[in-house]
């Protein structure tokens, strides 16, 4: 049996909104940064951030659920590498470990919602 196609209106899908939050929170952060991390961790960790949000809404527009799926698994990679950097940034005293444990919490219930959205496509 073919995938059975669905249309998603990413704009109503609860991941796609957080992330798109969770984006604002990861500029906020980076801007109060060293200067001299511009082109470093600030590119890398905003980079990331914009990926998660833009992956759903890309790949919701897509015509399978298989190829939803493969854009999920990018934002998830793109979550991953996300909790790497502030992980970097806060050995680096870039982040309070308040800062880090409150970033991290959002990213978490983003990237768990990612899971189960996936987890729901096949």
């Amino acid at each position: 049996m073919p995938n059975r196609i669905i249309m998603h209106r990413f704009k109503k899908l609860k991941m796609w909104q957080l992330s798109r939050e969770f984006c604002t929170d990861i500029y906020q952060t980076t801007s109060k940064f060293p200067t001299n991390e511009r082109f470093g961790l600030v590119n890398q960790l905003r980079r990331s951030a914009v990926s998660i949000a833009s992956n759903i809404a890309e790949g919701s527009s897509r015509n399978s659920n298989k190829d939803f799926n493969r854009f999920l698994e990018i934002a998830l990679g793109s979550a991953y590498e996300i909790e790497t950097q502030l992980l970097i940034s806060f050995d680096l005293n870039f982040l309070t470990e308040e800062n880090l444990i409150l970033l991290n919490k959002k990213l978490e219930s983003i990237s768990k919602m990612i899971i189960h959205f996936k987890k729901s496509l096949i």
